[in-house]
């Protein structure tokens, strides 16, 4: 990485950057809408697009943290332009960590449930010494396999 040593540089780093994470806060957008919206597929799509951002964004900001003494003297308006996308893009994306988790924790319980569903309906339907319905054995559970290409 080469030093940045004017302030026309300067200014073009900082707007690359800021550029870039208004770049991938838009796809995160996009994430969040389609998983909240449950069309997983469409959000799984923007995968790659999201990573490729996300690595530029990183190479990106390496380089301004390497010159950040200088970019803060010659520059100091698009810092605080910078920083503040930074800030609404620090709150998007725990808007979209949350809905993604909640996405999982419905996931894990439908799977849950449905495994429990089918360990009951597997296991005999006797009655037990006490006269009620034995509790499905933990060993008659079978494995649960789900297609990822439906």
């Amino acid at each position: 990485m080469t030093p940045v040593t004017t302030q026309a540089e300067a200014e073009k780093m900082l707007a690359d950057l800021t550029a870039l994470i208004e770049k991938l806060s838009g796809i995160i957008e996009q994430e969040t809408a389609l998983v909240r919206a449950g069309k997983l597929r469409g959000a799984q799509e923007l995968t790659q697009v999201k990573a490729e951002l996300a690595g530029q964004v990183y190479v990106a900001g390496e380089r301004v943290r390497t010159n950040g003494a200088f970019l803060r003297k010659a520059a100091p308006a698009r810092c605080a332009a910078l920083a503040k996308a930074q800030d609404s893009f620090s709150v998007l994306l725990k808007k979209n960590m949350i809905i993604l988790a909640t996405a999982h924790t419905v996931s894990e319980g439908i799977m849950r449930r449905l495994s429990s569903d089918l360990t009951r309906k597997a296991s005999p339907q006797v009655y037990g010494a006490s006269g009620r319905t034995a509790a499905p054995s933990p060993r008659q559970g079978r494995p649960l396999a789900i297609s990822r290409s439906l």
